[in-house]
């Protein structure tokens, strides 16, 4: 929460009038520190972004973007990692030593990245139950990544992600993709895999590498039949 009025107009391209009367509105995300309005840089992209409020971020599932080739899950679990024993007692602390991990371009901001995945979580919680989550960010195109990644994070211990079921959450996939085509692709594959009982076995498990990909080759290879 360290952007003032001045800084919140100019992120959006709108004059401060605006700023002041979404506030006034309360239709904006912020907050009152000191007498001051204060906004985060995450959340104001977010809200901006789907209310279609000041800057409008271009459509990734542009004609570029849409002859490109998606990813299979395999490939980008291979480029996003599998970590073990991620640390933390909270959702934000884990989601925090998460993107530490996490495989990024230099020109991906993890300060930002973690903003914008902790105002996902306020939102509604990515929590799909059976204790995983698929923490994303509501815009991909916000954060310029290259390559599409699935990143695996085993947590050191279960925490609460307010998931419906209300188990606790000790498995994360993370999702980065450059555009907003093949983030709904890799969300859907997830979706389709995550029914398979074999491969849930072994990540209930937290076997090792080989066969967790081996797992989820199998099951994505269902996919494709």
């Amino acid at each position: 929460m360290n952007l003032s009025v001045k800084d919140a107009a100019q992120l959006l391209s709108v004059s401060q009038k605006s700023i002041y009367r979404w506030v006034k509105q309360d239709i904006i995300p912020v907050y009152k520190i000191s007498g001051n309005y204060r906004f985060s840089r995450g959340e104001l992209l977010d809200w901006a972004t789907s209310n279609r409020k000041g800057t409008v971020v271009k459509d990734s599932c542009d004609s570029e973007s849409a002859v490109l080739p998606l990813p299979n899950l395999v490939e980008a679990l291979e480029s996003g990692g599998v970590f073990y024993r991620i640390e933390g007692l909270t959702r934000e602390e884990v989601l925090a030593t998460a993107v530490t991990h996490l495989r990024l371009s230099d020109n991906v901001d993890r300060g930002y990245l973690l903003e914008v995945l902790r105002a996902r979580e306020e939102l509604t919680s990515t929590a799909i139950g059976d204790g995983i989550a698929i923490p994303h960010p509501r815009n991909p195109v916000l954060l310029n990544a290259q390559r599409a990644k699935v990143t695996l994070c085993f947590l050191d211990q279960a925490v609460d992600f307010y998931a419906l079921d209300g188990k606790p959450v000790k498995i994360l996939l993370l999702i980065i993709a450059p555009n907003l085509r093949s983030h709904l692709h890799l969300l859907s594959r997830l979706g389709f895999v995550l029914r398979d009982p074999e491969f849930l076995q072994v990540l209930h498990g937290e076997e090792s590498r080989e066969k967790i990909f081996a797992a989820l080759a199998c099951a994505e290879g269902k996919l494709k039949a």
